[in-house]
């Protein structure tokens, strides 16, 4: 038989296989990388792969390692995840809440605007699900809300960090179609492209991502309007109650302090997403120390009781003292008044409540690492799946399919973009995103599509994948909350208006590509 043609069969038989393993419920991580090295087996028996390449495999592997833009993940990871432990997004959450819940349709509206912000601020889907439904369910069903609309509420906020940056998600996009569109361009004889950098589909998904934000909030307002009994007013929320706007203002300064030392140092260039993603989670620590300290919450301390207050007090006049004398003579600027103010807050914690911080930050760590580490070994297993996949002829016999398609462009687009809907029923978001954007992503960039607004086409794409059942990951994190309140059903056609409402914003990035690249261009030429 034909090598060819023997190497085009063994890469469908491929594909056929890992979806089918995948169907069937096997571990992800370790399944990518099996079927890929038992196609890999018979490549080499058939004669179609010759077993010298595999030596090439690990320094592609050690490429992935050297690359900056990952070491992002783990520092936004154990971001989410001290905000989450720390108590600092429930606090948003439930100052929020209160905040509008005076108004129908007011607690929704709080919810998706909470979800916004924690979005920007950890770029972590399943904990913002998980705590804005263990905070939130109970009021809502109390209030008398509509059951499929709270989930539908609950499930799209706590998806929005897919798509708004600094997502996780967004990292591994750019490193995948960066060296996918680098190897294009060569191939057209373009030696030096310019680069597409995780700052690029940042910015190209700020706007998309706030729009789809502020359409879940037009939702709301609609159904307000016209479903008044689906959405009340709390029944024991009184006009005018004092000291909720100032309780707001102390909740939502953590949330904006770290969206402008994230995302506005990676917009305006003073830092780079790994720097910033650094950045990021040593505020999130130092917010988490400030809380501790400041919270005078019951927790075991390991000195003893009668030094505790006397030292508290000691550290704070100390600190207190230095950054009003560098203010006074001029010595220090505001940046590092806050920076002198949050050590300060970190030896507080320390002195008050040691046990409360060192068991917090262990937490969080160890969620990041489980995580972190779950979600590179998938990286590992799809980088080698495409690698064989691609020696087996793949890569072309792809590329022509796509090519082929009548309309072009237009006809490439969608097939890809249907592809990656309909697997978002059935697979993970980085499953998605580590198998098919590197098998199809060459071929949309020979068609001179722009590799921004494919990426953030590809996002907001993606971000349904974690609502559409039966196998949205969104729907397990909200049931795992929800378990006996809110029957399976009711969820699933919960969650289908906001589907949809994805997919109107789906079609006006398609419609208006300067949603995805004018800020792009804006900031970084």
């Amino acid at each position: 038989m034909d090598p060819i043609l023997t190497g085009e069969i063994l890469s469908v038989l491929m594909l056929a296989v890992l979806t089918g393993a995948l169907m069937m419920g096997f571990p992800v991580a370790f399944t990518i990388g099996g079927v890929a090295v038992l196609f890999a087996i018979a490549g080499i028996v058939t004669g179609v792969l010759d077993p010298s390449y595999l030596n090439a495999i690990p320094s592609r592997f050690y490429g992935i390692l050297k690359n900056e833009a990952l070491i992002a993940v783990p520092y936004f990871i154990l971001m989410g995840m001290v905000l989450e432990r720390s108590g600092i997004a429930a606090d948003l959450i439930t100052s929020m809440g209160r905040f509008l819940s005076r108004v129908r349709g007011g607690l929704g509206i709080a919810i998706i605007v909470v979800g916004t912000l924690l979005a920007a601020c950890t770029g972590v889907v399943g904990a913002t699900i998980v705590t804005l439904g263990l905070i939130t369910l109970p009021t809502m069903l109390k209030a008398g809300y509509d059951k499929r609309l709270i989930s539908g509420i609950v499930c799209c906020s706590g998806t929005l960090g897919t798509i708004i940056p600094p997502s996780v998600v967004l990292i591994f996009l750019a490193v995948i179609l960066e060296a996918s569109y680098t190897q294009t361009q060569m191939a057209l004889g373009n030696f030096a492209p310019r680069p597409l950098s995780v700052g690029d589909l940042f910015a190209g998904a700020l706007i998309p991502g706030l729009l789809l934000s502020s359409l879940y909030i037009l939702f709301m307002i609609v159904v307000a309007l016209i479903r008044p009994s689906a959405c009340p007013p709390l029944k024991s929320a009184e006009p005018g109650a004092k000291g909720e706007g100032a309780k707001l203002a102390v909740s939502i300064i953590p949330a904006l302090f770290l969206i402008i030392a994230v995302l506005g140092s990676i917009l305006i260039g003073l830092a780079t997403p790994t720097e910033s993603a650094s950045v990021g989670a040593v505020g999130a620590l130092l917010l988490a120390a400030i809380k501790i300290a400041l919270s005078g919450a019951d927790v075991e301390t390991e000195m003893d009781s009668a030094k505790a207050p006397m030292l508290l007090k000691f550290w704070t006049a100390v600190f207190i003292a230095l950054a009003l004398a560098g203010v006074l003579f001029g010595a220090l600027g505001i940046l590092t008044v806050v920076s002198v103010l949050s050590l300060g807050a970190v030896i507080i914690a320390f002195t008050r409540q040691r046990a409360a911080f060192s068991k917090l930050a262990g937490a969080a760590v160890d969620s990041s690492v489980k995580l972190t580490v779950m979600v590179f070994l998938i990286f590992f297993g799809a980088t080698l799946f495409s690698l064989i996949f691609a020696r087996l002829g793949g890569d072309e016999l792809v590329k022509e399919v796509l090519t082929g398609l009548p309309g072009g462009e237009l006809g490439a687009m969608l097939a890809v973009m249907a592809v990656i809907f309909v697997l978002g029923f059935f697979l993970d978001t980085f499953e998605i995103i580590f198998i098919v954007v590197p098998l199809t992503a060459p071929a949309l960039f020979a068609l001179s599509i722009d590799p921004i607004w494919l990426g953030v086409m590809i996002a907001v794409n993606l971000q349904a994948s974690f609502m559409t059942p039966p196998f949205g990951f969104s729907l397990f994190y909200f049931k795992s909350v929800a378990r006996e309140h809110i029957p399976t059903l009711d969820i699933y056609k919960g969650v289908a208006p906001f589907v949809g409402i994805q997919l109107l914003c789906l079609i006006l990035v398609w419609s208006f590509p300067s949603l995805a690249t004018w800020l792009p261009v804006k900031i970084f030429g």
